[in-house]
């Protein structure tokens, strides 16, 4: 079923219709013009997100308790980041430890953006190891460079 979108203004002009979408859809996309937009939803849909997270998460880790399960969570890795292919099994490894904890902080301390950055950040490193040119480049040695002395402070 397809989430509603409704206009910012509909909020103020028909709250009613727009309070019984959300009762109906659960959660409703609002467009504004002005500004991000917006997403309303019942306390009980909000709860619901956040257990099926938490659930994810706890599974995931009790998975990864076991040798067998830390096999099944990397072989079924690529399914959900295809870009994975080019991460080392060690940085496949630091990745899904990476999105548990990540994903604990978002289900525990309600913060999201970790988990966010921690996809981009994997998903920019699997990209530079995906192309040889680039690789070599951003992991080839400095120059020494000799900036004389260094007064102590």
């Amino acid at each position: 079923m397809a989430m509603p979108i409704v206009p910012f203004s509909d909020l103020s002009k028909h709250s009613k219709r727009v309070a019984e979408t959300i009762d109906r859809f659960h959660r409703v996309h609002v467009k504004r013009r002005d500004g991000e937009d917006l997403f309303i939803s019942t306390a009980r849909h909000d709860r619901e997100r956040e257990e099926t997270a938490d659930v994810a998460a706890r599974m995931i880790t009790a998975l990864l308790a076991s040798d067998e399960g830390v096999h099944a969570v990397l072989h079924s890795l690529p399914a959900v980041f295809p870009w994975v292919r080019h991460l080392s099994v060690d940085e496949r490894r630091e990745f899904v430890q990476e999105l548990v904890d990540a994903t604990r902080d978002a289900v525990e301390l309600d913060v999201h953006a970790t988990l966010h950055r921690v996809i981009v950040e994997w998903r920019a490193t699997a990209r530079i190891l995906a192309d040889p040119a680039l690789t070599a480049e951003l992991t080839r040695p400095l120059p020494a460079e000799d900036h004389g002395e260094v007064a102590a402070p």
